[in-house]
């Protein structure tokens, strides 16, 4: 179901924001007068966009109040990248993270909010080519070494400057800061930028010791693709893979519980947290952004425990906004909506200019009937298998593999992108529509930063 938004929300945002500018200019701003809305973008790790039922506090609290985008996207379905286009609104190819271990050069939407009067906060993970080191543009920073948590329990963390081992559960004490920030915050004369940036449920998927035995009658999960019989219209290297053996699919099955597991403990920790905000005053004064950087392949197509594809079970993440100034009326929104919008809506709700190029496109424009909103993405990613960009449209994906045979999936009729329909005569326009697309987009539009 998908429902407009309303007019007199539409007059209310305008209005709030006309005021705001207003009062900028004016300088001097007491907290109360700064109208801009908070922001606190919440970022799980390698969660599957199938495993929201799971959440239903954040589900109830979030999705539910707000706008849940049933076709959500992170455009290159791998950690660092994934979080980089989170952080400035580009593609990968335009901001030159490809893999985990790539270095970032550019300046994200923390920065320029941070020098347009925020307060602003990281909590968790940053990127794994990043140390745990506090980066100026954050005022508040909680981190992990190299990007990855290696143990939920005792974790060593970096708080505002000091690397000490924490007891404890690392999602409670993740929620703890993050409820230290929000206390500080609301004793800020400026409206904060928050990014909560939990691992779980990322390997090792350890649940806290009160979930460890949750969802114990749960059946197995056994999609048509899982563990797929014929392989022979994918890529050589996917082609290639063996079947899955009974003890790679108990230890998908595992995979899959721990990581529900560990989902309950932070689905208790947001609740919490978007009770605070109720608490000090600002819930509704604060856009809450949740979103998965990737998905995880548990057995489909034979791949376990990979991302990086371009099939759904990669690149489609759960993917929510809540914020009443904009969203009255709670409703599922069917349009392509991608990570890399979420810098560019930051941009235009706090009033800060952004950057001259940015891939994105600001969620707000979703407010114009008139606006004309994308019919297809493009997705890319530089894993080992080989180079592949795509393009998604609401229905179908084509995908191009660097020397290896084309994909296309009619996702209507093969949701599960078990046939590969590139050479049937019926698709031939389309896909020459997407492969027009495909080429066009890809290509750079900011040089290659100086990396010495």
């Amino acid at each position: 179901m998908k429902t407009n938004f309303t007019q007199s929300a539409k007059r209310g945002l305008l209005f709030y924001l006309l005021c705001s500018l207003i009062l900028q200019s004016c300088g001097g701003l007491s907290r109360s007068a700064d109208k801009r809305p908070n922001f606190l973008i919440i970022i799980t790790d390698d969660q599957r966009f199938d495993s929201m039922e799971f959440m239903p506090k954040t589900q109830e609290l979030i999705f539910d109040q707000g706008v849940t985008f049933s076709k959500g996207f992170v455009t290159t379905p791998f950690c660092c990248p994934s979080r980089v286009s989170i952080f400035t609104g580009l593609y990968a190819h335009n901001h030159y993270v490809h893999l985990n271990e790539d270095k970032f050069y550019f300046k994200t939407t923390a920065d320029d909010l941070h020098n347009n009067g925020y307060y602003t906060g990281l909590i968790g993970k940053y990127l794994n080519s990043w140390t745990d080191s506090p980066r100026p543009e954050f005022d508040y920073w909680v981190s992990f070494w190299g990007g990855e948590a290696k143990t939920y329990y005792e974790p060593r963390l970096m708080v505002n400057g000091t690397r000490e081992k924490k007891p404890g559960y690392i999602t409670y004490l993740l929620r703890d800061r993050v409820l230290e920030f929000l206390d500080n915050a609301s004793k800020q004369s400026k409206p904060f930028l928050l990014y909560f940036t939990p691992n779980a449920p990322h390997q090792p998927y350890t649940p806290a010791n009160e979930d460890a035995k949750l969802y114990a009658d749960l059946p197995p999960y056994r999609p048509p693709n899982f563990n797929e019989l014929d392989l022979s219209d994918k890529p050589l290297a996917i082609q290639e893979r063996p079947s899955l053996t009974a003890a790679d699919i108990a230890g998908a099955d595992q995979i899959r519980l721990d990581q529900l597991r560990a989902l309950a403990s932070l689905d208790r920790s947001i609740a919490e947290i978007v009770e605070k905000l109720r608490d000090t005053g600002q819930l509704d004064n604060t856009f809450i952004v949740f979103i998965s950087d990737n998905g995880l392949h548990l057995g489909e197509h034979r791949l376990l425990t990979n991302k990086s594809s371009a099939y759904e079970e990669s690149i489609h993440v759960p993917f929510a906004i809540r914020y009443p100034p904009l969203i009255q009326t709670p409703y599922i929104e069917d349009r392509l909506v991608a990570n890399i919008d979420i810098a560019p809506t930051i941009y235009e709700l706090s009033n800060t200019p952004p950057p001259k190029i940015i891939d994105g496109t600001s969620i707000v424009k979703l407010l114009d009937p008139n606006y004309n909103w994308r019919t297809h993405l493009l997705l890319e990613a530089w894993p080992d298998r080989g180079h592949w960009t795509a393009i998604r449209t609401d229905h179908a994906i084509y995908i191009e593999t660097e020397d290896q045979a084309a994909e296309f999936y009619d996702l209507n009729v093969d949701p599960y992108e078990m046939d590969n329909m590139v050479n049937q005569p019926e698709y031939q326009s389309l896909i020459a529509e997407l492969k027009g697309y495909l080429n066009k987009e890809k290509q750079p539009l900011i040089p290659e930063p100086d990396k010495e």
